[in-house]
């Protein structure tokens, strides 16, 4: 008895230590996933960087000076002009001082794009309904449920028009809340998921200025 009691505490903890051998592995995997994500965008941000040319700041409404205004403020549902950089197309660039993070947008979201860069999800910087899904990684939108009511957020589409938006809120919804990400009135919606996916994470923004 002895020696099966030997025999089974033996095995038990050769079970806790493949265990412990997998979290590790896990862990660490996750960690190189996140830092070959942070490299891809920040290396497609310096390609988009470049491409934008002349930003400026987005009117409200046509100009009453006989400037020029862009044609979107004319006719906001027209489609978002692309750019594209290694057989993926972008729409502009999402920055967020407060959180340090400064992101290309690709224009259609996939679960492969994601792990490139954050996506359009849904909707438009000229219609005042874009909203924009990310992982939750570090350098993507782990750190957006910190994001303070009234930080600014900046997006730039391609052809370097500028839309300036204040965070308004933080909401936490259920997983397959996606849907729900579509309601309300905002300007403009950033949303992840929790560590694990048990939720998603969503800040409301309204445009500024």
């Amino acid at each position: 008895m002895k020696n099966k009691g030997k025999r089974g505490g033996a095995v038990f903890i050769a079970g806790g230590g493949l265990l412990l051998a997998a979290a590790f592995l896990l862990a660490g995997y996750n960690l190189l996933d996140e830092h070959r994500a942070g490299v891809a965008a920040a290396q497609v941000l310096k390609t988009l960087q470049v491409q934008i040319q002349g930003p400026s700041s987005a009117p409200e409404e046509p100009s009453s000076s006989g400037a020029e205004s862009p044609d979107f403020v004319l006719t906001p549902d027209k489609e978002m002009p692309v750019t594209d950089i290694e057989g993926n197309d972008y729409i502009g660039i999402l920055e967020i001082p407060a959180l340090d993070l400064s992101l290309p947008v690709m224009s259609e979201w996939s679960y492969p794009k994601l792990k490139i860069a954050p996506c359009r999800y849904h909707g438009s910087a000229y219609s005042g309904s874009l909203v924009i899904a990310a992982h939750n990684y570090s350098t993507h939108f782990g750190k957006l449920k910190s994001l303070a009511a009234g930080a600014p957020v900046w997006f730039t589409d391609v052809q370097g028009h500028r839309f300036l938006y204040e965070a308004a809120a933080v909401e936490v919804l259920g997983p397959t809340a996606a849907d729900d990400m579509l309601s309300g009135e905002w300007d403009l919606t950033l949303f992840t998921c929790t560590p694990g996916g048990q939720a998603r994470v969503a800040v409301r923004c309204i445009r500024a200025g």
